[in-house]
């Protein structure tokens, strides 16, 4: 006889088969059944302090294995508290699997004042991502092999899975195994052929590498030397091609990187959205024609939103892979990069005269932990090192001042990369401001003993906002919430504290001190 067992079970077992091995989640009395089939162990559980930081956890994990984040949530605020989140890794192109429960089947709809109840839940989930409602138990497995699909098929995004409460305890037997995950498009033989004879006809090639080449470091690597040329690295692709002379890891917002642009004769972007957090920061209206470009992208909807010469629908490492040996270069792409990267910090302290101070910090966070993970929130250090910051690891610098700019992001994010990357130290950068949005979620860091330095870069407001109104000729007004007292919120935290002038000397030896476990570090900004 097949053994039964309830839905939220077989979901728990459903995911264990489709590689998941942990679950971000705050459990409730809609999604008992589910950590019912988390009592095995199979697949580990963190609790955050929030839902929201339940989905930025997933979305750490997320970028630095390349697998789904998982977030578990509850019926109604537990959902909506996950939103902004979601949003997020939407924007980034994270691949994120949030699941809820909802109200029992034939109350939707209906108003009938259930607890958690919401008007069309997954009609408030569905214009930001894909949404299914379980309504049959028979149709779970097929239901998981979709979003599966919908995560890693093409651009990685969010999606959502709810689950009603009357569904979730009915008996099911066995699911079938996991589909095979759909193959993402490959470039044609005559795409591959048109755009290297465009890149061999060209004496100043130029390549734009986004995020969505973090995980193909030798194919870029390769394509580069194969070419002779220079890469500009978005915010999400820092890391790949550390120490190489063709690496220019220098924002298309600054006018030195757009001068490699306007000289370029030939360029090719691959996997990058060509966004304006990457491309145009400043909305100055300066950045190059790119209607020329040769574009590799796995989604058609973002081939579409920009004009090119050559628009190729293809999982852009495979591209550069199958591209390397078709190409041969000219020889002074290292000398373009060089010249670029050699102009970028001027012009840094040409828009705002604090940013060299405030990129050079996070050059101490390099040099103080190597080969770290580097996380950040939206904070005065984190936007310059946006715009020109070059870091040792791949896959290991990332922050939410990039795409949708969630504030208290980085906690949660930084607890996700160090789950996600065992025994690799993790640096979470966030301002006092954005400390405060997700404070909570440091207790979780504690409570799984993980090696996340919390750096808080102390000004005593939202000074970035300050400045924005003061250029608007505007009196400042709500920019000065009170900081905590970092030392003592610490200590509640159960946290080891020091605290650092804003000297680049003095946050390198402190990060460079050996700690256990979780600590916070505060960095007195200058103000």
């Amino acid at each position: 006889m097949t053994a039964l067992r309830t839905v939220g079970e077989r979901l728990a077992e459903g995911l264990a088969a489709r590689g998941v091995d942990v679950i971000f989640g705050i459990p409730g009395v809609h999604t008992i059944e589910l950590y019912r089939g988390l009592a095995d162990g199979r697949i580990r559980h963190v609790t955050p302090r929030h839902e929201q930081g339940a989905g930025f956890m997933a979305d750490g994990y997320a970028r630095v294995t390349g697998k789904p984040g998982v977030a578990c949530v509850i019926t109604g605020p537990g959902l909506l508290n996950a939103l902004t989140a979601m949003a997020q890794a939407r924007e980034d192109s994270v691949p994120m699997l949030v699941i809820s429960g909802v109200n029992q089947r034939d109350s939707l709809g209906k108003g009938l004042g259930f607890l958690h109840e919401l008007p069309d839940q997954a009609g408030m989930v569905r214009p930001l991502c894909p949404t299914e409602t379980l309504m049959d138990p028979a149709d779970l497995g097929a239901m998981l092999d979709r979003a599966f699909a919908a995560m890693l098929g093409a651009r990685p995004q969010p999606v959502h899975i709810e689950i009603p409460t009357d569904v979730m305890k009915l008996p099911l037997g066995p699911l079938p195994p996991p589909a095979a995950l759909p193959r993402p498009p490959a470039a044609s033989a005559a795409e591959l052929a048109t755009a290297a004879d465009l890149l061999n006809r060209a004496q100043r090639p130029l390549i734009l590498a986004g995020g969505g080449m973090r995980f193909a470091e030798e194919a870029l690597r390769d394509l580069a030397e194969a070419l002779d040329a220079p890469v500009i690295l978005t915010t999400n692709a820092r890391g790949l091609l550390d120490g190489h002379p063709l690496a220019v890891p220098v924002s298309p917002t600054l006018e030195t990187a757009r001068d490699l642009i306007r000289g370029a004769d030939a360029i090719l972007a691959l996997g990058t959205e060509l966004g304006p957090t990457d491309y145009d920061m400043y909305f100055n209206g300066r950045l190059p024609d790119l209607s020329g470009i040769i574009r590799v992208d796995v989604c058609p909807l973002q081939l579409a939103r920009h004009p090119c010469r050559l628009p190729v629908r293809a999982e852009a490492g495979a591209f550069a892979t199958a591209l390397a040996p078709l190409v041969a270069g000219r020889g002074d792409g290292a000398a373009r990069a060089a010249r670029t990267v050699a102009a970028a910090l001027p012009e840094l302290a040409a828009v705002e005269v604090e940013m060299p101070g405030a990129q050079a910090m996070v050059g101490a966070i390099r040099a103080g932990a190597p080969g770290a993970i580097l996380v950040g929130d939206s904070t005065q250090p984190i936007y310059a090192a946006n715009l020109f910051y070059q870091h040792d690891r791949p896959a290991g610098y990332f922050n939410a001042a990039t795409g949708f700019g969630a504030l208290g992001y980085g906690p949660g994010a930084a607890i996700g990369a160090a789950i996600g990357a065992p025994g690799v130290p993790v640096v979470c950068l966030i301002g006092d401001g954005g400390l405060q949005f997700s404070p909570a979620e440091l207790r979780a860091a504690r409570d799984e003993n993980l090696p996340v330095t919390f750096v808080v870069w102390n000004n005593a407001g939202y000074r970035e906002i300050a400045r924005a109104m003061i250029e608007a000729q505007t009196k400042v007004v709500g920019c000065d919430p009170s900081p905590l007292d970092l030392a003592a919120f610490a200590q509640a935290c159960g946290l080891p504290y020091s605290c650092v002038p804003q000297e680049p000397a003095a946050l390198r030896d402190a990060l460079a001190t050996p700690t256990q476990g979780p600590r916070l570090i505060e960095v007195q900004a200058v103000r």
